[in-house]
């Protein structure tokens, strides 16, 4: 087999020592890839690169770390509410059932005055059991009040006070230092040292 050149002379590839019929493959892709961007088989562009592994470990372990603190953000807030509803439950039962130690001390002044009504009611009620009956509830009721730090105002022959004392009327008395409380027309009282009811009096100015 022979070819024509441009030139009309026949040349014989068999002989031609110019001829490559063993040209290697691979020099035709390295020159094109000096021409163009070299274009990867399917293993390459399949297989990751060396740091991809690593990266994507990272974020497997960001992606646990990250549900692992919103699992405890949950509980910590589930504990925090139900720690909000025992306080306002324990609250509510403490404005609810604030009295109830004080309600126990005056039950028995309850009692004794429903016993001392009973007695009066009889046609031969003793006077005198009477009276001793209504001192006791009496003497009750002031102890139980002083527990809680109840305690009655009774400034009768001291120096008029009006952060004690309310003056209903003045009184000329020559026997007295002016500005004294001459009588006492109602008990006052105090909380723990702060007022709750301020006495009444009369006091006395000068004749």
């Amino acid at each position: 087999m022979t070819t024509q050149t441009t030139d009309n002379q026949i040349t014989d590839p068999m002989t031609n020592p110019n001829t490559d019929l063993n040209s290697d493959p691979t020099a035709s892709r390295s020159a094109a890839s000096a021409d163009g961007p070299e274009l990867l088989t399917a293993a390459e562009a399949e297989s990751p690169a060396p740091g991809s592994a690593v990266l994507l470990a990272e974020l497997a372990a960001a992606r646990a770390k990250a549900d692992e603190h919103w699992d405890q953000l949950l509980r910590a807030r589930a504990e925090l509410d139900n720690l909000r509803k025992r306080q306002a439950l324990e609250l509510e039962k403490a404005h609810k059932y604030a009295l109830d130690s004080f309600v126990r001390e005056l039950l028995p002044v309850q009692d004794s005055l429903e016993l001392g009504h009973d007695a009066a009611r009889d046609e031969g009620a003793d006077l005198t059991r009477l009276r001793e009956g209504t001192a006791l509830t009496l003497k009750l009721l002031s102890d139980a009040l002083a527990r809680f730090g109840v305690v009655p105002v009774e400034p009768l022959g001291e120096p008029f006070n009006p952060e004690f004392h309310q003056a209903m009327t003045l009184q000329p008395r020559d026997d007295v230092a002016p500005n004294t409380v001459t009588t006492v027309m109602q008990k006052g009282y105090t909380l723990n040292g702060r007022l709750v009811r301020p006495a009444l009096v009369m006091v006395s100015r000068a004749a």
